[in-house]
């Protein structure tokens, strides 16, 4: 029998023990051994990144999509032959946020396509299905959660469209729109960020980004994100008539469902963040390896915090499906192959799968907790 530690070492294409499955503690070490080969860690972020880990579940699953995309096949072997698309990757009830698109409207939606990567497409509605069992903001049982989301999911797949808030879904803008909590919590946030200085390239692409008759420009680092926790992050905070704008680069590396396969680093973020189906951020763009975008009070991922009034309720996994199904559905020749073959499913099999997935990811995240038991942190404040 292949061990453990043998089938960590196996080169993309050797043949794996399904029945055995290399510990979560070995691959973590791996993965952060590749990153450090990507990119300059930041050691304290990452350390940071190990403590929140121990705090839940769903916080381990946001922490660690490498592991996901390295075992969710072997866990749901049956998943392997599905329809591949272009896929969110790390989908999770976390992975929303807020932006302004080029015509000034307010658009809600995915997040972060950190981890992009052509993969089979119930990868997708497992994560984002698993995630939200794993909740403490879930308001509904495991089998509500799934038809939700499917069902979400089946309708829009078909009939792909941003989720604009402008003449639409004023329920959602209600929940969403950043609130005067939220925002203070927003440039609480920016004022108390170390002040440094980013890499001169990166310097030079967050100015860039800025408005020519800005000054007073401050550049810092900024520690955020579930499984982005260790990659740098800068920000130019700067004056502009009158008032504060902030603009952000964070590093980029590949998408860890390539990473798990040994594929050339192939970066996917802008092709599924600017998709047919979606109104982007006029931000966004990449250079140098980092993604650089505007932060605001209503450019950023939506926290479930204090003063964020969101709860994970009927409504709201209805839209995360159909969401989902709109990324899907910028291929419409593999979305009809899809609606065809999840007509003919059992009607439970998305709960099915997503507890499975529920067990492996609480089966690591207690092997987590284990071999982390001293581990402790009183560094930085928690960031939202």
């Amino acid at each position: 029998m292949i061990t453990a530690r043998e089938q960590l070492a196996a080169k993309p294409g050797e043949k794996r023990d399904r029945a055995v499955r290399a510990s979560f503690v070995d691959v973590n070490e791996a993965y952060e051994t590749w990153l450090r080969s990507q990119c300059e860690v930041d050691e304290t972020a990452l350390m940071l990144k190990h403590c929140r880990m121990r705090e839940s579940a769903f916080v381990f699953l946001r922490a660690t999509f490498f592991r996901w995309a390295a075992e969710i096949e072997n866990v749901l072997p049956e998943l392997a032959a599905a329809q591949p698309v272009l896929s969110v990757g790390d989908a999770h009830v976390q992975n929303f946020g807020i932006w302004h698109d080029k015509e000034g409207r307010l658009v809600w939606g995915f997040n972060d396509f950190d981890d992009a990567a052509v993969a089979p497409y119930p990868i997708d509605l497992v994560r984002l299905a698993a995630s939200a069992i794993l909740s403490i903001r879930s308001t509904l049982g495991r089998s509500e959660i799934c038809d939700e989301i499917k069902n979400a999911y089946l309708d829009r797949i078909t009939r792909p469209r941003p989720y604009v808030l402008n003449e639409k879904h004023w329920w959602l803008r209600q929940r969403v729109r950043a609130s005067q909590a939220s925002t203070a919590r927003f440039w609480r946030e920016m004022d108390e960020l170390p002040a440094t200085e980013p890499p001169p390239v990166v310097a030079k692409d967050l100015a860039g980004l800025l408005p020519r008759d800005c000054d007073e420009i401050k550049f810092a680092r900024r520690t955020a994100g579930g499984g982005s926790l260790g990659r740098p992050r800068f920000v130019a905070i700067a004056q502009w008539r009158r008032g504060r704008i902030v603009r952000e680069a964070k590093a980029l590396v590949a998408s860890g469902w390539d990473w798990s396969r040994g594929r050339k680093p192939h970066i996917r973020y802008l092709e599924v963040a600017n998709g047919p189906s979606r109104s982007p951020d006029p931000n966004l763009r990449i250079s140098h390896g980092f993604l650089l975008r505007r932060l605001s009070p209503e450019s950023r991922k939506l926290e479930f915090g204090e003063g964020d009034n969101i709860k994970i309720d009927r409504l709201l996994l209805k839209a995360m499906g159909e969401e989902l199904g709109s990324v899907h559905g910028a291929d419409q020749s593999a979305a009809k192959k899809i609606v065809n073959y999840l007509r003919g499913l059992d009607g439970g099999w998305l709960e099915s799968a997503a507890d499975k997935a529920e067990k492996f990811v609480r089966s690591d995240f207690r092997e987590w907790k284990k071999a982390t038991a001293d581990l402790r942190w009183d560094g930085l404040k928690r960031d939202r």
